[in-house]
């Protein structure tokens, strides 16, 4: 996956303007206020027996979890995600699925691997049986809305089941307008995803309901000029549109907090994968499953504030995030997924004692081939097993082995070193590989994709055969 770098910034300041002021209608946006009440360990258990809750689920497409502040970043890139982290629950160690988004997005929304999921290739797509959580949502009287901005997550690929609206946002008027003489440069930001999302909250801030994000800006290294202070490289220009895309966050929040009701809304904060600037000789993602590209955030703001944010150190993954969630609010579990709620490590975290998670085996895969249409499955696999992190890419291929502790960056490969070990992983990537499918009687399905839907994707820099 190529990098793109926006060349739209006047259009995007232009999107953020009209953004502005249509927060300035609304009573006192942008105030930055958290008028939340406090709250402790025990009304986080005690979350699944209230019945007024809101669950907004803001996906941050290629986001790397060591490039926020609260992850120890340097810069200050993420002042309100840091913020939520700090009176929330903030998940240190978080695995995603791949470092493709279909496949990675396919797992998070169904808690299963990707072997299980079946999506794995650039045609595949979720069938109809497949049970998601917004249906989990809509069954329990939740409005469900889903604004997305990837094409790989649009309706074609399965992932509106659930949602009574699912879309994609439009800029706004005036920028249409402004370049009307040439529609093909006519942009979209992460500025018109917020806006649609403000104007659900008007619709809709009376009603219980779910509400899903999937901002794209920081995968094209988008930000406007008042957030571009970083720098000029290609990793300076990421850590601006970082920034940009705290700052929309920001505005969100503020019309929570400005229409009453901040105090009854679940923020969900996560990610599809990271991006590489060359740790493994490689610029981008969607290529392998090394560290960063598949290590990402995971944080949960609460109706309420916690005096100290809680800091869970065990292991987690994408896979958890959905039975965590719908656990925290009271909801029906999927359907035997390899996920499991989180909150057991949560309520040990709050009160410093060992966490259930510690050991457990975690797994990202990618395939080699997922960009072709046609074609022979060729995995890319990894394990993690509390220090260790061994990589497999085919039988023909050298097992990669890490020791996290002592290599966080996963620079030096030590299989040969501990040979015991990278042979006693390999064998459960072996099991893992040979697990059953999906729990629907459907497998997943190919579809057919027509030129638009390709070069759709391509313009995101997907290399699509």
């Amino acid at each position: 996956m190529n990098r793109i770098v926006s060349r739209i910034f006047p259009a995007i300041s232009l999107s953020i303007l009209v953004l502005g002021v249509s927060l300035a209608c609304t009573q006192q946006a942008t105030t930055n206020t958290d008028s939340r009440p406090l709250g402790t360990i025990e009304d986080i258990l005690s979350l699944q027996e209230r019945d007024d809750l809101n669950v907004v689920f803001i996906l941050i497409d290629t986001l790397r979890a060591d490039r926020l502040s609260s992850y120890g970043y340097a810069r200050e890139t993420s002042p309100r995600l840091d913020a939520l982290a700090e009176s929330g629950v903030r998940f240190n160690q978080h695995l995603s699925q791949s470092s493709w988004t279909k496949c990675s997005m396919a797992s998070m929304w169904t808690g299963l691997y990707p072997n299980r999921s079946g999506v794995l290739r650039s045609r595949h797509a979720l069938p109809e049986t497949a049970f998601m959580p917004a249906e989990i949502f809509e069954e329990a009287g939740y409005r469900t809305t889903g604004i997305y901005r990837n094409g790989w997550v649009a309706p074609n690929f399965g992932f509106a089941q659930g949602f009574e609206i699912y879309m994609t946002p439009t800029p706004p008027k005036a920028l249409v307008t402004q370049l009307a003489e040439d529609p093909a440069a006519i942009p979209q930001s992460d500025g018109d995803a917020i806006r649609a999302a403000t104007g659900f909250l008007r619709s809709h801030s009376k009603d219980p309901f779910f509400l899903y994000l999937h901002l794209l800006d920081v995968h094209q290294y988008g930000s406007d000029d008042d957030s571009a202070v970083f720098g000029t490289t290609y990793s300076d220009i990421y850590d601006n549109a970082i920034l940009w895309t705290d700052t929309l966050i920001g505005h969100l929040i503020d019309e929570l907090e400005a229409r009453g009701i901040r105090d009854r809304t679940l923020i969900v904060v996560g990610s599809d994968h990271g991006e590489a600037f060359g740790e493994h000789g490689k610029d981008g993602h969607a290529y392998d499953v090394y560290g960063e590209v598949t290590e990402v955030p995971f944080i949960l703001s609460l109706p309420f504030r916690l005096k100290q944010g809680i800091v869970v150190d065990s292991p987690s993954e994408n896979v958890d995030v959905w039975p965590t969630v719908l656990d925290l609010v009271g909801l029906s579990p999927l359907e035997d997924p390899d996920g499991e709620s989180l909150l057991p490590a949560v309520e040990a975290a709050a009160n410093g004692a060992p966490s259930p998670n510690d050991g457990t085996l975690r797994f990202a895969q990618l395939d080699h081939t997922w960009a072709a249409l046609e074609g022979e499955p060729d995995p890319i696999v990894s394990v993690t097993e509390e220090r260790w992190r061994m990589i497999y890419q085919g039988d023909e291929n050298p097992l990669e082995l890490f020791d996290k502790e002592a290599d966080p960056a996963e620079a030096t490969n030590v299989a040969e070193v501990h040979p015991e070990v990278a042979s006693a992983l390999h064998e459960k990537v072996k099991a893992y590989l040979g697990r059953d499918s999906a729990p629907w009687p459907e497998e997943a399905v190919s579809i057919d994709m027509d030129d638009m839907d390709l070069n759709q994707l391509r313009a995101l820099g997907y290399g699509v055969q």
